[in-house]
């Protein structure tokens, strides 16, 4: 398996992680980012998307062994549940981020029963907001979630708060913490920004996004 520092690495080579000194990215909370993360492009890398996808599945046999039910959220976790899921030879679901507006107004696609064990897998946890959401949905279908699962996290103490307001557990693969360290030791980014980054990431809402490259 992968360490977290070579998932971060590995990450940055493909494109999926990109700092922008110039201009910031905006989440959709409003939040200014200097980092851009789409997991998306994990999927095409044949190699990484097999490490992550046994890394995710070693996770879930060592700190949750009793899972029935691998549910993705819609729509970057669909893949990786669905590569983890057949890893594990467990059934997988998706959940939506609402209800269909037409047919039989599904939010969780699959079959799930009541009482069924289950751990969410997200691509990114930033805030926490989306994968919070899954697993009520789940919840909320009588499922009992063990945790969730996300390929990167930001660390934010919002998302935190979030998950412990929640009574929810939550792990990721690497985080943004880690990948500055990464692109410390690889002289991707220089001390002072190396520093600024850190402060963002303690608070990115209070923090003056005005580092130079």
């Amino acid at each position: 398996m992968l360490t977290d520092k070579q998932i971060a690495k590995r990450l940055f080579e493909i494109e999926a992680l990109q700092f922008s000194a110039d201009q910031p990215f905006k989440w959709t909370s409003g939040i200014l980012s200097p980092v851009y993360c789409d997991n998306r492009l994990v999927m095409s890398d044949v190699s990484l998307r097999r490490e992550i996808a046994q890394s995710l599945a070693e996770r879930i046999r060592v700190n949750y062994p009793e899972v029935e039910v691998i549910a993705g959220c819609a729509t970057a976790g669909i893949p990786h549940a669905a590569w983890v899921a057949e890893i594990l030879g467990l059934p997988m679901v998706y959940v939506r981020d609402k209800a269909k507006g037409h047919g039989k107004e599904n939010q969780i696609e699959g079959k799930v029963k009541s009482g069924q064990k289950s751990v969410v897998i997200e691509d990114l946890i930033s805030t926490g907001k989306s994968s919070i959401a899954s697993a009520k949905a789940l919840q909320e279908a009588g499922v009992e979630v063990h945790g969730v699962l996300a390929l990167f996290s930001y660390e934010l103490k919002k998302a935190e708060e979030a998950f412990k307001e929640a009574s929810l557990q939550f792990q990721s693969l690497t985080t943004f913490p880690t990948l500055l360290e990464v692109m410390k030791e690889q002289k991707k980014v220089t001390t002072e920004n190396y520093d600024r980054l850190k402060e963002w990431n303690q608070d990115p809402e209070a923090f003056s996004y005005n580092y130079q490259a």
